[in-house]
């Protein structure tokens, strides 16, 4: 991995919770959380200094993500005090704290640079709520494995089986399988390398998911996707 994060929250609980969620997304990425003020709720300037030139001196670009104002205060200070080729290897994007860590770090598991890393923080919806299908029987697969091939377009209707459904971890497995891949894939028409588009679908266990692609390598590309939702995340 060549980028890492730092969460920045007023709360040392926060941070930590927020950088244990992200590794639990993508485990080889360094996430190191920055929180609190003398034992109590506030910001460091010096404290996000320190875990950001720690990050640039095991050589990794840093992607810094905040929660409150003062944190971002506290976040463009720390990079102000850089020196100029340091700072070029910061980014510090504009938003939600957990969402945009989350799919931050999924974006920096792929091996993405920071730039992309931090449009994937920028990007990140401010709302995880799950989806959930209404009405008796709802979420209830029938089992069926139907494939549609039309020209450079590939179609697969798929049963998820996974015990608690298309939760965080297996979203993020998802995700970042489908982000390997290089071709576009969508889930139930959302972007299938979003792990929060994924999340929310609200996709149960039983459920039947189509899987669609389109393009050079759709075929594979769709297949290996169908195959892990079949197979794959029952244990994530």
């Amino acid at each position: 991995m060549s980028v890492a994060l730092v969460v920045v929250s007023h709360s040392a609980l926060v941070a930590q919770g927020c950088a244990e969620m992200a590794r639990q997304m993508a485990p080889d990425v360094l996430v190191v959380p920055v929180g609190g003020l003398d034992g109590g709720l506030g910001t460091s300037v010096a404290a996000v200094a320190d875990a950001v030139d720690g990050c640039l001196g095991d050589g990794l670009d840093v992607v810094v993500l905040t929660d409150l104002g003062s944190a971002v205060m506290a976040a463009e200070t720390a990079v102000e005090l850089l020196e100029a080729d340091a700072a070029a290897r910061v980014r510090t994007p504009d938003g939600p704290l957990v969402e945009g860590a989350v799919a931050a770090a999924v974006q920096a598991q792929l091996g993405s640079g920071p730039d992309e890393v931090a449009r994937a923080a920028t990007g990140a919806v401010p709302a995880l709520g799950p989806v959930l299908p209404d009405g008796p029987g709802a979420g209830q697969g029938r089992g069926r494995s139907d494939v549609g091939v039309g020209t450079d377009a590939v179609t697969v209707t798929v049963t998820l089986r996974s015990p608690h459904g298309l939760h965080a971890r297996p979203a993020a497995l998802l995700a970042r399988a489908v982000g390997a891949t290089g071709v576009p894939v969508t889930v139930d028409g959302v972007n299938a390398a979003s792990v929060l588009a994924l999340m929310k679908l609200g996709a149960r266990d039983g459920q039947e998911l189509t899987v669609a692609g389109e393009g050079p390598g759709a075929g594979e590309a769709v297949a290996a996707v169908a195959e892990l939702v079949r197979a794959g995340l029952a244990d994530a």
